[in-house]
């Protein structure tokens, strides 16, 4: 298991590596705007690092499920599961790295914008207006949420375990394609709408089991829970079907 955790941690180095340089480039713009207190810079540097975050969590997941498409559809995949790995071990190194992955970089970009904000109030002793701009986001979310470390804590932590279990259902159906409708006409387009069913579905439990909590940190916890645990059930699926049909 080792062994190919490492060999799939290379396979997503140079998307990561690609990441980290685009954001270390944009946090240099941010720092040199707020020691020369330029507020226009300040907002573009923030601006472009908050879309940043968002898209490195998400071309982690999406790397992953491009590579396990490779993986599955090319002659690479004849070779991947001729090693002495049973598809138990492929698929759970596929998904640890991913789910390892996605959980970095969303405690990193948490932890960046986290001292960012702090450097901009250090620097400036009050930023009233992007607070308050902040704060109108998250109300548009969610009128309960507020700017402080627990609901943004728990926010981030529904969000990363949402798109872990949407990756997931990518996972599924990339794997009911290739190992249950290969050669099948409309092959894709029924595992693409497969793939949204599930998405819908997750989302749904979701909203139902938080549904009844007033609170939002238990409620945002709780919704996180059902998307794990939604994932490990797609886990369970997919790992079943390489077993069954794809092992050799």
């Amino acid at each position: 298991m080792k062994q190919l955790l490492k060999y799939e941690e290379r396979k997503t180095l140079g998307v990561k590596l690609i990441s980290l340089g685009v954001t270390a480039l944009l946090e240099i713009v941010f720092l040199i705007s707020l020691f020369r207190r330029s507020a226009e810079g300040i907002g573009i540097a923030a601006v472009f690092l908050t879309m940043t975050a968002f898209a490195s969590v998400m071309v982690v997941g999406l790397a992953s499920v491009l590579i396990l498409h490779r993986d599955m559809n090319t002659k690479q995949s004849y070779m991947l599961f001729m090693t002495p790995n049973s598809c138990n071990k492929i698929l759970g190194a596929k998904v640890l790295e991913n789910g390892l992955s996605i959980l970095l970089a969303g405690a990193f970009f948490f932890a960046l914008g986290a001292l960012d904000i702090t450097l901009l109030f250090a620097r400036e002793g009050q930023v009233g207006e992007l607070w308050e701009m902040l704060q109108n986001f998250l109300t548009s979310l969610d009128s309960r949420l507020r700017v402080d470390f627990p609901s943004l804590a728990a926010l981030t932590a529904n969000m990363l375990c949402g798109w872990f279990a949407m990756v997931m259902a990518a996972y599924l159906g990339e794997v009911i394609s290739a190992a249950l409708l290969y050669g099948r006409r409309y092959n894709g387009i029924v595992s693409f709408l497969l793939i949204l069913a599930l998405i819908i579905g997750i989302s749904l439990l979701q909203n139902l089991a938080g549904k009844g909590i007033s609170e939002i940190v238990p409620s945002l916890l709780v919704r996180g829970g059902v998307a794990l645990a939604c994932s490990g059930v797609m886990y369970l699926l997919t790992a079943q079907i390489m077993e069954q049909k794809l092992s050799v």
